[in-house]
């Protein structure tokens, strides 16, 4: 995704969230240049992948394939010594004409809750042991506390205010129910690792590859989107005349790196040890 689309989809969910009245930390309205500042007093932000995210799964098409989102909080199971939260919590928008494809989850648990706008619906199916489709067998469903038994691939409505259960293993789409408009959906889950989790009926990406054409607006929560060969290539053919840690991060448009490369021996300063995560 080009930056000016991120760009331009993180400003059109802020303007839903603010129609529909929900606040959000401020974490949220921090700026690239804010960030720079915020030291490690932050670092739950940084290690738990909070904040925006924007995903078009690697497929270049967010028209059709792809949403925004908020991670509100969230725990980590890799560092749940130091982080002891249990659950998720996350804010979605969907545009009208926009589609989240078929995926399960092999150890969250989610409530999607519709927030306000639109009506979404979503489309689900057991899995098979193999991982596949279950095409043939019902799927138990609870709705706001009502269970239900569905046809396999039976799309469920979700008007404003209504919620449903998506247990691991169940795998779902969902989409906006054409002409209705656009939807604010909440997450309420088991902890979240977008990382590890999530198994896509069809191979796909997570995270969207950034073409840089403009400055950030607000820095995307994901995790090492800027560690690739790609962002690696980049800090070696900077090293010998990188000023700063600073002064690169500003050009990636990223706060941090969770890497933790040997210092380059003109480096001068050792600012990757002060970064735990990439924000871009």
């Amino acid at each position: 995704m080009k930056r000016s689309e991120i760009n331009a989809a993180l400003k059109e969910m802020e303007e839903m969230v603010k129609e529909y009245r929900f606040a959000v930390p401020p974490f949220c309205s921090f700026t690239p240049q804010e960030w720079e500042e915020k030291g490690h007093d932050y670092d739950e932000i940084r290690d738990n992948m909070l904040g925006w995210d924007i995903t078009d799964y690697g497929l270049g098409n967010f028209e059709k394939t792809g949403f925004s989102l908020i991670t509100i909080r969230n725990g980590n199971l890799k560092m749940n010594g130091k982080y002891t939260k249990t659950y998720a919590e996350k804010l979605l928008y969907i545009r009208d004409g926009q589609y989240s494809p078929m995926h399960f989850h092999w150890s969250k648990m989610e409530d999607i809750i519709n927030r306000g706008g639109g009506n979404v619906l979503i489309r689900v199916y057991n899995s098979t042991p193999e991982e596949d489709l279950d095409k043939m067998n019902d799927v138990h469903v609870h709705i706001d506390g009502r269970e239900l038994v569905v046809p396999a691939g039976t799309q469920v409505r979700l008007t404003p205010g209504e919620s449903i259960t998506i247990y691991p293993y169940m795998y779902h789409d969902f989409e906006v129910e054409k002409g209705t408009g656009a939807v604010l959906l909440g997450e309420v889950s088991q902890c979240n690792d977008d990382n590890t989790d999530n198994r896509f009926y069809e191979e796909m990406g997570r995270f969207p590859k950034i073409e840089e054409d403009e400055a950030p607006y607000r820095l995307l929560g994901i995790s090492g989107s800027k560690i690739t060969g790609e962002g690696i290539a980049e800090w070696l053919t900077r090293r010998n005349c990188c000023a700063s840690a600073a002064a690169w991060n500003r050009r990636q448009g990223c706060a941090g790196l969770n890497t933790r490369m040997e210092e380059p021996p003109d480096s001068g300063a050792p600012w990757y040890r002060t970064g735990r995560w990439s924000f871009c």
